[in-house]
């Protein structure tokens, strides 16, 4: 779902031990709350399985930190494409197009702290390996972020 078809106050927040699998992988909620400056967290625990990809997406109302605890995790971030190893992290700035891959044989587990208007339905997403609905490219970092989100499904699809 893209976060435009829903209002914050319409959007369901995160509740302490939720979890969701998906056919990547699953996520775990860890804690959620609201900091010393009154803005909202969620800690997720993400486990992406060998050979997935979530999809390319962006937010508009929180901000994101992954920190790999095992594995090794591949990152599109506006049009960059990074390698993480255990104990590695990266900031995801609001609204930045993104996405998080496993190119590895083992299970990959990333730490996230979301920032903000923590919702699962803030999610605009511009390609998708597993048929969700998409949104159009909006500007050259998206298009960029899209050709190398095409060469990692392709990876992918070697590699099985």
């Amino acid at each position: 779902m893209n976060a435009g078809s829903k209002k914050p106050g319409q959007m369901a927040a995160y509740k302490v031990g939720e979890t969701d699998s998906r056919p990547w992988g699953n996520y775990t909620v860890k804690a959620v709350g609201t900091g010393s400056d009154g803005e909202e967290f969620c800690e997720k625990e993400i486990k992406v399985k060998s050979g997935h990809v979530l999809s390319l997406q962006s937010h508009e109302l929180r901000r994101e930190h992954w920190r790999v605890q095992a594995g090794e995790l591949t990152v599109i971030l506006d049009g960059e494409r990074h390698t993480l190893k255990a104990g590695e992290d990266i900031r995801i700035p609001l609204q930045a197009v993104h996405c998080m891959a496993n190119l590895g044989h083992d299970t990959c587990i990333v730490y996230e702290l979301q920032e903000g208007q923590c919702r699962e339905e803030d999610i605009t997403r511009y390609m998708d390996a597993y048929g969700r609905d998409v949104a159009e490219a909006r500007d050259e970092k998206t298009a960029k972020s899209l050709e190398l989100y095409k060469a990692l499904l392709a990876e992918i699809g070697g590699k099985r």
